[in-house]
């Protein structure tokens, strides 16, 4: 019995030259950079945490020219301590900016004009109104997640500093609930 080889592939010849580019690059000319920045620099760090202070949301930020992709702010944010840090700060700092915005929101007079052939009237717009609630529900939620204990819903569940809680065990209860139990396994073993 023969040993049978494996097949091997067979070579194609290679049909296509190597591409020779002719033109020669200027190199006193410097081309902009296409794209996004990828490259964390502490400035984009700065304007990025400037603008979430501002109330801007990250995707909006992100969305502007010369800004970075979420992902790569994302990246940052894992591996630059100091601009974690401010870009917390900043989160923080924007539930304040927010909670300011309520109160700016729930101040407006959302009017519309109705112009008749003989007369102007202005009266409020209703769908204003809902969209003026609508707006002050978003930045309450949000506030509330970003400081909850400065926003959000305090639930009390038990006691707090001022009052806190006390649990008092009745240890008369058990101690009597044992007696009688070792009473009754005595009288069942006589």
């Amino acid at each position: 019995m023969s040993e049978q080889k494996p097949n091997k592939p067979k070579k194609m010849p290679n049909k296509l030259a190597p591409i020779e580019f002719s033109a020669q690059e200027d190199s006193t000319q410097v081309k902009p950079k296409a794209g996004r920045p990828t490259d964390y620099t502490i400035e984009i760090a700065d304007e990025i945490c400037y603008k979430i202070v501002q109330g801007q949301s990250l995707n909006s930020i992100c969305k502007d020219d010369g800004m970075p992709d979420v992902r790569s702010v994302y990246r940052w944010l894992r591996l630059h301590q100091p601009f974690s840090q401010l870009y917390a700060q900043a989160k923080d700092d924007q539930a304040d900016t927010l909670a300011d915005e309520i109160q700016d929101i729930s101040d407006e007079r959302p009017m519309m004009t109705i112009v008749t052939d003989s007369d102007t009237i202005e009266k409020l717009d209703p769908v204003g109104i809902n969209r003026n609630r609508l707006r002050v529900d978003a930045r309450k939620w949000i506030a509330s997640k970003l400081k909850p204990r400065k926003y959000g819903d305090r639930q009390i569940l038990a006691g707090d500093a001022e009052a806190p809680l006390k649990i008092e065990a009745d240890l008369t209860l058990f101690e009597d609930v044992i007696k009688n139990m070792e009473l009754q396994r005595q009288s069942k073993l006589k």
